[in-house]
C-alpha cells in the first residue's frame, strides 16, 4: 500500500491529523510502546508516527506532547539494550535450528 493510502486509511480512522496525533500520543503512553510497534497498530509508517507525536502534537495538546516526550526518551535510552536482546534471540533461534 502505498504512504498516500496508509495516510488517508490512518486518517479516515482517526479524523483529523489533530485527532491521529492525540490517538498515536495516547496510545503510546499508556501502552508505553515504540513508535515502530505504534505504527503497526495504526496502520501507518513509523516516520508519519514520530512526525505526528513530535512536531503536530506540540500545537495541539502540549501536556500530551510531553507525557509523550518522556515515554520516547526512555526508549532512546532502553534501545541499546532491546536490541542486544534481539540479536541473542535471534542467534539462539539459529543455534536451535542449526542443532
Amino acid at each position: 500500500m502505498s504512504q498516500k493510502k496508509n495516510w488517508e486509511a490512518a486518517a479516515a480512522v482517526c479524523g483529523s491529523k489533530q485527532e491521529r496525533c492525540v490517538s498515536l500520543a495516547k496510545y503510546i503512553i499508556d501502552n508505553r510502546t515504540t513508535v515502530r510497534d505504534a505504527g503497526k497498530v495504526f496502520g501507518i509508517s513509523k516516520s508519519t508516527v514520530h512526525q505526528d507525536i513530535t512536531a503536530r502534537l506540540e500545537k495541539v495538546d502540549h501536556r500530551l506532547y510531553e507525557q509523550v516526550r518522556d515515554v520516547l526518551e526512555q526508549n532512546k535510552q532502553e534501545r541499546h539494550i532491546r536490541g542486544g536482546m534481539a540479536t541473542k534471540r535471534k542467534y539462539s533461534e539459529l543455534a536451535k535450528n542449526a542443532g
